[in-house]
């Protein structure tokens, strides 16, 4: 097939790969996700572009450029790190996850397509389990937001389902297609592997709203409390204080001592470095330093009991009212 041939979408995922990760990365943060998944399959189906389909394709874009004898190189790696710099390791998993554990021609793509509010009517009445397959497939704010709409009950069940689903056998997803057949109008035409778990429900309850997520947990705790533990885990991690407002950042450094947060600190990253250090007082900042520096080796085990410690406050303040972590369900106050 020659460059002529080549859809739209190829065309334009041969120009990201030529340009580079880090140009590639900040032209997907300005895409929407549908075009971030299609551009995304393109790429890591890429395999060796030849040098005359790579110049033809970049001139056709750019009428000064050309290829010269370099090839663009794709496939699952690359598109991987891509979308990781655009986006973040957590999205670009969903992406990814949803782009090779579904077909692409699967009628869920319909369904994401739909406003929250008709696919909640949709699926209201359904069984909780045909509602926490549907949800596991569609992307986590859409998600949040059905589940914000059910009842408590139904939350606190579908939740708990989804915690604990585990991969879906296609005569069940035959049993569900049927099910919503007479109600929408098209069918899924594939068989689907779905897969939910503690770190799906987390990742919806981070994109839900504050009263949602609490209602949710309550019923998650009278139902399986170890499961809602290990959910609880999963939604604010250490690294998440990058999300804290300076002011909130303040209240909580007040409560962890010297030793506790270079222990948590020796393994962070330097952006979460650099936000913590310049929410504690130069005083403070050069102490912790000094420990980091002097500390010498120390068990992974012990940093994350330690980086866990600071989580806990973290939740304790939120639930005092001291602090506030925006979550993408809830608008921002100024």
């Amino acid at each position: 097939m020659s460059a002529k041939q080549f859809s739209s979408s190829r065309k334009a995922a041969i120009v990201l790969v030529a340009l580079g990760r880090d140009v590639a990365s900040e032209v997907l943060k300005h895409l929407d996700e549908d075009e971030i998944e299609t551009l995304t399959r393109e790429i890591a189906n890429l395999r060796d572009v030849s040098p005359e389909d790579k110049e033809e394709v970049l001139t056709e874009f750019f009428n000064d450029l050309t290829a010269g004898e370099l090839y663009a190189h794709g496939g699952f790696d690359y598109a991987r790190e891509v979308l990781t710099q655009a986006m973040g390791g957590s999205r670009a998993e969903d992406i990814l996850h949803r782009l090779y554990t579904s077909p692409k021609d699967s009628g869920l793509v319909k369904l994401r397509n739909l406003d929250s509010y008709t696919l909640a009517e949709l699926i209201k009445d359904e069984h909780p389990q045909t509602i926490c397959l549907i949800l596991s497939q569609l992307q986590t704010a859409q998600a949040a937001a059905i589940l914000a709409s059910l009842s408590p009950e139904l939350q606190g069940e579908v939740a708990l389902r989804m915690a604990t689903m585990e991969k879906i056998s296609p005569h069940v997803v035959k049993n569900v297609q049927n099910a919503l057949q007479s109600q929408i109008e098209t069918t899924f035409n594939s068989e689907l592997s779905a897969t939910g778990g503690t770190k799906v429900v987390a990742e919806i309850l981070n994109q839900a709203d504050r009263a949602t997520e609490k209602q949710v947990l309550k019923q998650l705790e009278e139902k399986n409390p170890d499961i809602a533990a290990e959910i609880k885990d999963l939604m604010f991690v250490f690294e998440d204080i990058l999300i804290l407002d300076d002011l909130s950042v303040q209240k909580v450094m007040r409560e962890v001592d010297v030793k506790q947060l270079s222990l948590a600190l020796k393994a962070a990253g330097d952006d979460v470095k650099r936000k913590i250090l310049s929410n504690v007082s130069e005083r403070v900042a050069q102490m912790v330093q000094e420990e980091i520096e002097f500390m010498g080796p120390v068990r992974l085990k012990d940093v994350e009991e330690a980086q866990h410690q600071i989580v806990e406050i973290i939740r304790r303040l939120e639930d005092a009212g001291e602090i506030v972590i925006t979550r993408g369900g809830e608008e921002i106050i100024v």
